[in-house]
Order: structure tokens, then sequence, then C-alpha cells
């Protein structure tokens, strides 16, 4: 299997990289906790008209026909720059639902951009921002239009979470399987983007700040901090690049795609998670402060490590492929 990102893929990432700098994610972030989507949903907005909220919905209904490893390449810059809303369930887990139910007219809205989220026990029982997101509910192969109930509030406070009841039947005996890894993945192309974005925002704070006459970044104590988070991150990033490309049936019929999706999200998440934890210590007390950018990074990460499944769902998924 050949890893490597194509010249096209990393002119995606830098197409929507160059975007989300302009857009001040930061303050459309606080906003969006704050309950004042208007900044984020034009971000998702500016996403849409370069082709991101359509990655996996087919040309012909306005999308871009591409596959897995667009989305992850998408997903990451979009974890990098801590963009609200609900990604992976826009990103992946919806579009690829409603294509195995021939919605049109919901594929069609999609790629327009609608937000969507979705509600799919047991690795998703809560769906995310519904009050900005068209709302779907999966149980028991019957995909349903949600109605959404009581708010509760997430670690990250850009999230939203609520339980859903049933509305509208739109299709009966569907497949969630394909969505389900698809989100999966999503899910730890962000981790990687978030531990990457923590990584480099600790790396300059350590340039910066200077103690006993010298920049923090020359003791050896900190190197090793951030040296240990460099290599946690590239060795994440082959595993969530290898199960996109087995998500596109681009490996070798015996790879088990479930068990690629799943060490893809424990590597990406234990790297995040490092990430945050070695960054607050090299910050020292501003990192723990809301009012510093990486406390948006930190926060975030700790929801998505367990969203659409925590490494301990996930190892024993692996285990299961292994017996």
């Amino acid at each position: 299997m050949k890893f490597l990102l194509e010249e096209e893929h990393n002119d995606l990432a830098s197409a929507i990289d160059s975007m989300l700098v302009k857009a001040d994610v930061p303050s459309s972030a606080r906003a969006w906790a704050d309950g004042k989507y208007e900044a984020g949903l034009a971000i998702w907005t500016a996403l849409t008209e370069i082709g991101v909220t359509g990655l996996l919905i087919d040309d012909e209904l306005g999308g871009s026909g591409a596959g897995a490893v667009e989305m992850v390449v998408a997903a990451e810059q979009l974890g990098r720059h801590a963009v609200p809303g609900p990604v992976a369930e826009t990103l992946a887990a919806v579009p690829i639902l409603l294509r195995a139910t021939d919605s049109v007219q919901q594929l069609e809205a999609h790629a327009r951009g609608d937000l969507s989220t979705i509600a799919l026990a047991p690795l998703a029982p809560r769906a995310v921002d519904t009050e900005v997101a068209t709302t779907y509910l999966f149980d028991s192969g019957v995909l349903s239009a949600g109605i959404a109930g009581a708010i509760k509030q997430s670690v990250d406070p850009t999230r939203r979470l609520a339980s859903l009841t049933a509305g509208e039947r739109l299709d009966t005996d569907v497949d969630a399987s394909a969505a389900i890894d698809h989100a999966i993945l999503a899910t730890a192309a962000q981790l990687l983007g978030l531990g990457q974005a923590m990584l480099t925002i600790a790396a300059e704070y350590a340039k910066a700040r200077t103690q006993f006459g010298k920049p923090i970044g020359s003791f050896q104590a900190i190197k090793h901090h951030l040296a240990d988070v460099v290599v946690a991150l590239e060795m994440a990033r082959p595993l969530v690049h290898g199960a996109a490309l087995a998500l596109d049936g681009q490996v070798p019929d015996d790879v088990l795609v479930t068990r690629e999706v799943a060490a893809a999200k424990v590597a990406a998440g234990d790297a995040a998670y490092l990430s945050a934890r070695k960054s607050l210590q090299v910050m020292g007390a501003i990192g723990y402060t809301a009012e510093h950018d990486i406390s948006l990074f930190i926060t975030k990460t700790r929801a998505l490590v367990s969203a659409w499944g925590s490494g301990a769902v996930h190892r024993q998924r692996i285990l299961e492929t292994l017996r």
C-alpha cells in the first residue's frame, strides 16, 4: 500500500488550510460555544464552496465524487483549526448512510451545504449540534429523521449533544457499517490535526518563552516532550491513511477494513491525547486558561477521543478480529 498523499491531496489540504487561516476560527468557535452560530456557519459555507461537504457525494448530485482519502485530508485540516460543528457526521457518516438509502433529495441538499448530524448507538448514542444541522436517527436498521430532546453540554463547549427520537421514517433494512467506519476514521483524522496543532502551538511557545536567559525549547526535557509527540503523530498518520485506502478498496482482499479503522482511531486518539498533555506541561499555567487558543484544541481532543468509540472500544474491536 502507498501511504503518501498525491499532489492533488496536498493541494486540497492547502486550499482548506488557507481558507481557515483567514477565517479566524478561534473567534468563531468561541461564539459557537455561546450559541452564536453565524460566523461558524459562514466557515461551513466557505468549505462547501470548495467542495468539502460534498466529498463523498457523487458528481451528478452536486458532490465531488471523491473517496475516503480525500475525506481524511479534509477532516485533518478541520481538526488542525478546531472548526466547530458536526465534522465527522457531515463529512462522513450521513452522506454514506444517505448513499446507502438512495436518498437523492437529502444528498443534493447535503452537497449544497446543509450540515448534518446523527445518533447511531452504541458508538454515537447522541447527536451533536442539532440546533444547526439536519438531524437523523439510525436504530436497528431503520434510518429516520431525528427529533432532538434536551441538550447536554460536552466537555468541549463547542459541542452540544442531544438524545433523539424517531420522526419520519426514511428507509429500513439499512446497513450502517460503512457509515460507521467512515465516521470513526473522520474522527481519527480530526484528532491527528488537533494533535499537530497543539504540537505547533507548544513548540512556538517554547521558542518564545525564556527562562534563565534561554528559550525553554533549548532545554532537553522540553525537547523530549515535544519529540515524543512528533513520534506518536507520525506513527498514527500512516494508520489513518492506510485505513482510508482500505475504505476505498485499494488494499488486498484479506485486509479487514474494520480492524484498519479501529487501529487508526486508537493511534490517532492516543497521539492527540499525548499532544494535549505534553503541550500543557510545556506551556505551564497559561495552557490552562480558557483565554489561550490551545484550550479550544485540548477540550475538543478530550471530547473526540471518546467520540465514535473510545480507545478501549476500538481495542476490543481489534481483538475480536484477531480471534
